[in-house]
């Protein structure tokens, strides 16, 4: 397995693993999630692809057809810098994981997790913070295991 910065060529597969993703937040809210879609069109994943911004990286089996993603890692990079109220950091916000169903317990996610670490560590960021509904168990399962751990909590009321 290879993990490295998606590319063009990445595209069909990444699409595959945004409608996993998306039908697993649309069983689990499907009040505020839609079926059948994905959350980016290919236009916009086009300009994320080249966003050096907005990081996005894939695990490939080396020996599969091109385009074969067993996994992603999408990437944003946060800049505080003369906030008011917070402190100057860099922050490296994880937007989604997702690892294809078929390659589920090969530890697909533990490698894009700790190659987000690295790169992260690499380049000079305070910090890795993501978000994980909860309606699904499964993932901030994962994360607690990787050794994140909740700095702040979101909560509604639905009217």
């Amino acid at each position: 397995m290879l993990i490295r910065r998606a590319q063009q060529k990445d595209m069909p597969g990444i699409c595959s693993l945004l409608e996993q993703v998306l039908m697993v937040h649309h069983n689990g809210r499907p009040d505020l999630f839609k079926a059948n879609t994905r959350k980016y069109t290919d236009d916009e994943l086009r300009q994320i692809i080249a966003d050096d911004e907005r990081p996005i990286f894939v695990a490939v089996d080396e020996g599969a057809p091109e385009g074969e993603v067993l996994g992603y890692a999408f990437c944003v990079i946060e800049r505080y810098e003369g906030h008011n109220t917070m402190t100057d950091r860099m922050t490296l916000y994880v937007d989604d994981i997702c690892v294809d169903e078929a390659a589920r317990g090969k530890h697909v996610g533990t490698a894009l997790y700790n190659h987000v670490i690295d790169y992260a560590r690499t380049e000079g960021f305070y910090n890795v913070t993501l978000n994980v509904w909860s309606c699904n168990p499964g993932a901030q399962a994962f994360y607690e295991a990787m050794g994140m751990r909740p700095y702040r909590i979101g909560m509604e009321t639905i009217l």
